[in-house]
């Protein structure tokens, strides 16, 4: 999932900077904007969060148990994703030249496949403590509601006004490479296993840029 969210981030920036006409301002706005407003969720949100002792809890206080933040967790990283596809697909309906249909498929279509995974992490825990096969998957699946809507904002953010879009563009990106940097490096590099997760990385390399070119 890192890589594939960072190999998406510049085309999510570029098209920014070229609507700025070169100037790196809006851009740099919405990039720290994005980031600020996950770090308010975090803060706020009770969620799990990977520190190198383990895990620990984070944002209010809350009589939730662990699988509950870890669902509260996942879904945290899944909104900045959604809004990504938004802006990526709103980018398209307003013609930039550096945003195109296949580079939004191919982000729609590699962040679907890494849900997979991240739909898993919340059913298997939720059916290990003895809820149903029905409820855990359920749950799992809830998790990822939160994509839509964070796609229908990103999108209504992109077509708000043209003047808008570089924010709109570079706030996406950012809040993506916050959930990267504070949430999903460290949970792949916290176990026994981080020789498999840097492989990982590697086979989300090589999919996306097979999707790319593929689209491309």
């Amino acid at each position: 999932k890192a890589i594939q969210v960072l190999a998406r981030r510049s085309h999510l920036l570029a098209p920014a900077i070229e609507l700025s006409e070169g100037s790196p301002l809006p851009s740099v706005l919405g990039f720290l904007a994005g980031g600020f407003f996950l770090r308010l969720i975090d803060l706020l949100l009770p969620h799990m969060h990977v520190t190198a002792e383990g895990t620990e809890r984070e944002g209010l206080k809350s009589p939730w148990g662990k699988s509950t933040l870890m669902f509260l967790a996942v879904t945290l990283h899944n909104f900045p994703e959604g809004l990504a596809v938004g802006v990526a697909f709103g980018a398209v309906a307003h013609g930039l030249g550096d945003a195109t249909i296949a580079s939004a498929i191919a982000l729609a279509l590699g962040i679907g496949i890494q849900n997979l995974p991240e739909g898993a992490a919340v059913s298997i825990p939720l059916r290990r403590e003895g809820l149903s096969r029905g409820r855990s998957f359920f749950w799992g699946q809830f998790s990822g509601m939160v994509e839509p809507l964070g796609g229908v904002l990103g999108a209504l953010m992109a077509l708000s006004a043209r003047s808008a879009l570089p924010y709109a563009l570079s706030f996406a990106a950012g809040a993506m490479i916050y959930v990267v940097v504070e949430e999903v490096i460290p949970e792949t590099q916290g176990g026994k296993h981080g020789h498999l997760a840097t492989l990982g990385v590697m086979l989300g390399f090589v999919l996306m840029m097979t999707l790319d070119v593929a689209l491309g």
